[in-house]
């Protein structure tokens, strides 16, 4: 009996063990199917251009850098542009001369890297921006300090050309180019203060310079770095994103190397993500983190000052991991943090069915806190509208300040978003106020209704919020956190 009992259990779990390997095979089937039925691969998510840099040419000079740059778009001219006429035409193509999307519709070529010189300037400005964009996101920073500063918007490797520039690109060549610039505009500043604006990546990208400095024991090379959307930590998801793109490789199927593969309307930011293109952020993320845990406290306080722009709904990074993997880890140091919160109108919090302010609240003690933070939210006050906003600041030095913002949440938006802080209503892209003197795409300004299913974009993305409406304050934070360093004795 004994053994029978012990036979049919070693029968069960078999079949058991046997029964799970079949629904995984078939489960990864269905996968693969279903990610090898996206529409088909353009050659701009095919072609690999030449000309792209990568740490391996070990560039000596910044000009060397922007010399192989001139060479990538006459390259993109010649293998791509040449042949987009016939099946690739399109009224929203980026990729046909011409077309509402296309780059040369605006004065300044934004995809390019670009440098503002400004002979008595007292400080300069290197803007970074974040990956699949293009230099483009930073423009209005840029302007803004335009006639004050040094300016060097670098185009990061892989971006402003085609989608297949982030196939198979490393964190690595990236920093490379960051640090090429970074040393460029030193040697321009002749001791002079340089600042860093990144966005998103970019801001990843600034942290890892100054934290492999100091990992060398090496000074620092930026006197304030300011952060857009930081990408300090990414969902768990994006850590498995690689195996998609090798099981895509390994079964012959390029589109497995896509998350998305959408039109090009764009003409400054990839429509078609790269799996690739993920895992290089958590990559760099992940490297952010090993080092800072490597650094003592006083090394740490070595670090430059940081005034950061957040969202608590971001899609895209973490909102939560900003405060908790590098706020709470860094020594008081002037360090700045502003997040916006949601929009708290009665029907909105009827909708929301979990306030993302929550978990963030549960890790921030405002009582003791090694940085100076600011919430900017709904005031909530009798026969007030509800969509003034104020901005609330708690600071260990000064206490509790309140401060009313002229700003005010549009109608119909009820939160910002990963992508929107760096673009004000003005923005003529991605803003909702389009220009008429030239006929171009508004991004920003599409408000199309019908059936789901029928247009080859999102209806997530197009309802995704692009624009910031406390643009102004944003830039005036920034102002009064480089005059305090300015200030410093």
């Amino acid at each position: 009996m004994k053994t029978i009992v012990i036979g049919s259990t070693k029968h069960l779990i078999l079949a058991l063990i046997y029964a799970s390997l079949g629904i995984t095979v078939a489960l990864l089937a269905v996968g693969v199917w279903l990610l090898n039925s996206r529409p088909e691969l353009d050659i701009w998510h095919t072609t690999q251009l030449t000309s792209q840099y990568n740490r391996s040419l070990e560039l000596t000079n910044f000009t060397e850098y922007q010399k192989l740059e001139k060479q990538l778009f006459e390259e993109l001219e010649s293998e791509i542009y040449s042949h987009t006429s016939g099946p690739h035409s399109s009224i929203l193509n980026r990729y046909v001369h011409g077309s509402l999307a296309a780059p040369e519709k605006w004065r300044n070529d934004w995809n390019r890297t670009y440098e503002w010189p400004l002979d008595d300037a007292k400080f300069g400005v290197l803007l970074l921006h974040g990956m699949s964009d293009s230099p483009y996101a930073l423009s209005h920073v840029a302007k803004h300090f335009e006639g004050k500063a040094h300016l060097l918007g670098l185009r990061l490797p892989g971006h402003g050309t085609i989608p297949s520039g982030l196939v198979d690109l490393e964190w690595q060549d990236m920093a490379s180019a960051v640090s090429l610039a970074t040393r460029h505009m030193r040697d321009v500043l002749k001791g002079r203060p340089l600042y860093v604006v990144g966005f998103s990546t970019g801001a990843a990208l600034a942290l890892n310079h100054e934290l492999e400095r100091l990992s060398k024991s090496q000074e620092r090379d930026y006197a304030g770095m300011i952060f857009i959307s930081p990408a300090i930590g990414l969902p768990p998801v994006a850590a498995g994103a690689k195996w998609q793109a090798r099981l895509g490789q390994m079964l012959g199927l390029e589109k497995l190397s896509w998350n998305s593969i959408q039109t090009e309307y764009d003409p400054f930011k990839y429509n078609s993500f790269a799996v690739n293109a993920g895992d290089v952020v958590y990559r760099l993320a992940e490297r952010n983190q090993a080092i800072m845990d490597m650094l003592s406290a006083e090394q740490l306080l070595s670090m430059p000052p940081i005034l950061s722009f957040q969202s608590i709904t971001d899609a895209t990074v973490s909102s939560l991991s900003v405060i908790s993997d590098l706020y709470l880890r860094l020594p008081d140091n002037g360090h700045q943090l502003v997040m916006f919160d949601i929009n708290r109108t009665q029907v909105n919090m009827g909708l929301i069915p979990h306030d993302p302010l929550t978990p963030i609240s549960g890790v921030i003690n405002k009582e003791n806190l090694p940085f100076d933070f600011t919430l900017i939210e709904n005031i909530d006050a009798v026969n007030e509208d509800r969509r003034r906003v104020q901005a609330t600041t708690h600071s260990a030095d000064m206490g509790l300040k309140v401060t009313s913002l002229t700003q005010r949440w549009p109608r119909n938006v009820y939160s910002l978003s990963h992508v929107a802080l760096p673009f004000p209503i003005e923005d003529s892209l991605y803003g909702p106020e389009g220009v008429h003197f030239i006929e171009r795409v508004q991004i920003g300004a599409a408000s199309s209704r019908g059936e789901r299913g029928v247009l080859s974009v999102p209806a997530a993305e197009i309802l995704r919020q692009k624009w910031n409406p406390f643009f102004p304050y944003t830039i005036q934070k920034m102002d009064d956190f480089l005059l305090s360093l300015e200030n410093e004795p």
